[in-house]
């Protein structure tokens, strides 16, 4: 089993225990990354100003898998949606698309449409299934109570991005659930993260952040987990200055899937980056069976 790796922006630049994480539960399932050095932005923040930079900068990419024979493999749902997208625009005829096509031509490259984007849930899900996850687990969790944020651009619009059911999705939690945690049903689930609006509105963008803390709690959930960059700098580094701040009293701590799942399968916190994280997440194993 082999991808493409596409990392984004922001995981190298701010989220880098996400890609090490990632990285180290990949290799231990047998699974092969190549990384694409000519990779460059998903096109997201050109999509609703310059559709054509967008299409450009979003089509390059998977053009360049395209000439590696690769399927991409996203860790950013952001960067998965956007991706996702663009392949759905690209399927029209029209001057935009051409233009397109002729610029990725003066490149030397040629897109065509026929490699797949899988977000790493997926691929953990469909691609290699919980029979194979869970004879990798060597202990799993007992009493840890997960509450999953899904984020927005992976599940919408659902025909695009083809991720899971966008009013009900079950995906996540079931990997979750195979750890041997529990997933719990909490009200602000499907809401947003209140990412998008920071450094354009702080204080709304805190508040969503807020109602997000206090539904989780509210739901005795341990932990948040996340599988997005954007959502993990959010209940992480954010959340962590909200508590500095005293906006909030005490925090939820947000771990991501693929430290959640590589604890349990015996990896080495250095691997996966738990130090990282802005709040500390190492009393996690504390929940793992005497098994």
């Amino acid at each position: 089993m082999e991808y493409g790796l596409f990392l984004g922006c922001q995981i190298p630049a701010r989220v880098n225990q996400y890609e090490l994480s990632a990285r180290a539960v990949l290799s231990r399932l047998g699974v092969k990354l190549v990384d694409i050095r000519q990779f460059n932005c998903c096109g997201y923040p050109m999509r609703n100003s310059d559709q054509k930079a967008y299409l450009l900068s979003a089509v390059r990419n998977l053009a360049l898998a395209e000439k590696e024979d690769l399927d991409l493999l996203v860790l950013c749902k952001c960067c998965y949606g956007s991706l996702k997208a663009a392949q759905h625009l690209m399927k029209e005829e029209g001057e935009t698309q051409r233009e397109v096509k002729e610029m990725l031509d003066d490149m030397g490259l040629r897109y065509e449409g026929k490699k797949n984007i899988r977000h790493i849930l997926s691929v953990l899900y469909h691609e290699i299934g919980a029979d194979a996850l869970k004879s990798q687990i060597s202990r799993k969790y007992k009493d840890l109570k997960i509450a999953t944020h899904y984020g927005c651009h992976a599940l919408r619009p659902s025909k695009v991005t083809e991720f899971d059911d966008p009013v009900s999705p079950s995906l996540f939690d079931e990997l979750v659930n195979l750890t041997g945690a529990k997933s719990v049903d909490w009200s602000s689930k499907l809401e947003c993260c209140g990412a998008p609006l920071m450094g354009i509105n702080d204080k709304v963008s805190m508040d969503l952040t807020r109602m997000k803390i206090e539904a989780g709690k509210k739901a005795e959930a341990d932990f948040f987990a996340t599988a997005c960059p954007y959502c993990q700098l959010q209940f992480d580094t954010v959340q962590e200055t909200m508590v500095t701040d005293r906006q909030i009293d005490d925090c939820l701590a947000s771990i991501l899937y693929p430290q959640l799942l590589g604890i349990c399968m015996g990896i080495e916190e250095e691997a996966l980056g738990i130090k990282m994280n802005q709040i500390d997440i190492s009393d996690i194993k504390s929940f793992l069976s005497k098994e």
